[in-house]
């Protein structure tokens, strides 16, 4: 029936279950994500993949795996990947006193950042993943001090605490942020990206338009950010237009911009249809953040059913919408959210979005990967592992 496949969903193990082939054999599902309650070895994890696969072939198998704290699978040979943040303070290194060494600086840190991205993405599909949710491209507002513009922007925003170096900070977000500058972090996302599609893999920024601002973690709240339109996109937003030659897909942020728009950015079409897409001109994919979160299922004030959060972000403008850690138990959210869009779509409350599928399949890779053996010979994978920070 379905001609658009929206769900990404997860599992609760580290092999399928007859639950779990159903629900990912579902027309309407066309992602799995996987956390690291579903890793035990490589193995094991090329198996699952298989077994994925084997149910529907063109299933996204995502991951966030971006390095630092946030990384899935860490044993069994998986390379240990830098925080975001150890690229922006390699780019600040100008190799003068007792910090030099031998090519360090804003090219040394493009370079490693590229390595990253080559190592990232080589490893994941050696394995059978597709895809890893990964640039984070929020400002480090914790590490850094503000801009000369952010700063004079501060009395016009009307918060004291702008413009003040750490008066505002995401613990969130943190050193999964490459700098505080938005031009460095469009440097060096660009660059971890190129490593991705080296690998043959799309990429993700994220969180737009910015989540480094805000302190409230929308994983159990609800952040607000008060700062108006311009000061948005002259500063967060700023590295989405100039990543556009290379972005393939985007998630925006469960935060709300109250002089925009009343709704979060991942539910209001302001920041996705005519911001994103219009005024910024992005044309990849969208994916909504996890429905399962606090702060993505209260709109206006109301706490909202995991169907109706699903059609919001669609309607909004996402492709394609996450439902994580529901599986876990009977997964009983898992199955009231299938039947829910199954109903949406046979009474006509959604409608497929032919666009939408075509975006989800360009995510899928379209090279054979390394198998793992081969690629710890590689030459490219051995320079880019001396490259790393």
């Amino acid at each position: 029936m379905a001609e658009h496949a929206p769900l990404v969903i997860d599992i609760a193990g580290t092999q399928l279950a007859e639950v779990d082939r159903q629900r990912l054999a579902h027309p309407l599902v066309g992602g799995i994500i996987l956390f690291a309650r579903n890793w035990q070895s490589r193995e094991q994890l090329v198996q699952l993949c298989a077994d994925i696969k084997a149910v529907k072939a063109d299933l996204l198998i995502c991951v966030d795996h971006e390095g630092g704290r946030v990384q899935r699978f860490r044993t069994d040979g998986f390379t240990h990947l830098p925080p975001m943040r150890a690229l922006g303070q390699m780019w600040m290194d100008d190799g003068q006193g007792r910090s030099h060494r031998e090519g360090s600086g804003a090219l040394a840190a493009m370079n490693a950042a590229t390595a990253v991205g080559y190592v990232l993405g080589c490893e994941l599909r050696a394995c059978g993943v597709d895809f890893s949710f990964t640039p984070v491209l929020d400002l480090d507002y914790e590490d850094l001090a503000p801009t000369p513009a952010q700063a004079l922007a501060a009395p016009q925003e009307g918060s004291a605490s702008l413009g003040r170096p750490g008066a505002s900070r995401s613990s969130v977000i943190g050193d999964r942020s490459f700098h505080r500058d938005p031009r460095v972090v469009a440097a060096l996302a660009k660059s971890l990206m190129h490593g991705l599609l080296q690998a043959g893999m799309g990429n993700c920024g994220k969180h737009f338009p910015g989540h480094g601002f805000v302190k409230a973690d929308s994983h159990v709240d609800i952040p607000v950010d008060g700062r108006s339109l311009t000061a948005i996109l002259g500063e967060d937003a700023a590295p989405y237009p100039w990543l556009s030659s290379v972005l393939t897909a985007v998630m925006p942020a469960h935060v709300v911009y109250p002089k925009v728009d009343k709704r979060p950015a991942g539910f209001s079409a302001k920041w996705l249809k005519y911001i994103l897409r219009g005024r910024l001109r992005y044309d990849g994919a969208i994916f909504s953040d996890d429905l399962s979160m606090e702060g993505a299922r209260r709109i206006e004030g109301r706490v909202i059913g995991y169907t109706e959060a699903a059609l919001a972000a669609l309607e909004a403008g996402c492709d394609m919408v996450l439902l994580c850690n529901q599986s876990l138990g009977l997964g009983a959210h898992v199955d009231e959210l299938l039947a829910g869009m199954e109903e949406a779509q046979r009474t006509g409350r959604w409608q497929p979005d032919a666009d939408s599928e075509s975006r989800r399949l360009s995510l899928l890779p379209e090279t054979v990967p390394q198998p793992w053996d081969l690629l710890m010979r590689q030459p490219a994978y051995l320079q880019a592992l001396d490259l790393l920070p």
